[in-house]
């Protein structure tokens, strides 16, 4: 198959996902892509991929947008990303696939268990999982696993949820970005690649956004997650 298709196929179903759940395009494509095109460069086409994606779920949900619950995790990521930066590039590749690997696969069986989470009210909560969440935003593209269970305790409603989110999200794809430019990581080929696969992702995110009244969301997030075990275990072994 067409490598170029094949990068646009993942990204298409990365951009899908959190189109129709809220999250997933750094999830689904961080599993898939770095097997095709190495890790390191995998991340800093993700990095530019869920920005995209970040601003077009962000704009349906914006009003139910609550900022002041959103902002120490802003605040705590600032310190995280950078952090998350400076190992990525002085880890092994191998090992380095093997951590996301555990980490995806861990997230999502958790996410599967149906664990009834405590709720969280101490504001250092919110700081710990800002500053966990760039971390891995920064190391791996995945923000997401600190930030999910941290709103899933806080029991958002479904829009506040997507909404807040996706803010906590498109601020540490500005921070990563910024980040991966500083350290020269953007070269010409990752910009070539990110700009052929553009229409894919822009149409996974927009069928996502259209099929949200059809699919249950629920039942999708959950396929998902499986097939999040199944590869991040790959990753590992």
């Amino acid at each position: 198959m067409n490598t170029t298709l094949l990068i646009g196929g993942i990204l298409f179903l990365a951009a899908f996902t959190q189109g129709l759940s809220g999250f997933g395009v750094a999830l689904v494509a961080m599993v898939l892509l770095p097997n095709i095109i190495g890790i390191k460069e995998s991340i800093a086409v993700v990095a530019l991929v869920a920005f995209v994606v970040d601003l077009g779920v962000l704009l349906r949900y914006r009003d139910s947008l609550q900022f002041k619950k959103v902002l120490p995790l802003i605040l705590a990521s600032f310190v995280g990303v950078p952090l998350g930066i400076f190992l990525l590039r002085r880890a092994d590749e191998r090992l380095a696939l093997a951590i996301l690997g555990l980490i995806l696969a861990g997230y999502a069986l958790y996410a599967l268990s149906g664990l009834k989470l405590p709720e969280l009210k101490e504001k250092s909560w919110a700081y710990a999982a800002g500053f966990f969440g760039g971390l891995l935003g920064g190391a791996y593209n995945t923000p997401g696993p600190p930030i999910i269970i941290y709103a899933s305790c806080k029991k958002w409603e479904p829009d506040v949820f997507k909404g807040n989110l996706q803010t906590f999200f498109l601020q540490n794809s500005i921070i990563v970005i910024i980040g991966h430019w500083a350290s020269g990581n953007f070269t010409a080929d990752i910009w070539s690649l990110f700009w052929r696969s553009f229409p894919f992702l822009l149409t996974g995110l927009l069928t996502g956004l259209a099929m949200d009244r059809w699919i249950n969301p629920a039942v999708f997030r959950k396929i998902v997650l499986v097939l999040l075990v199944v590869m991040g275990l790959r990753l590992v072994f």
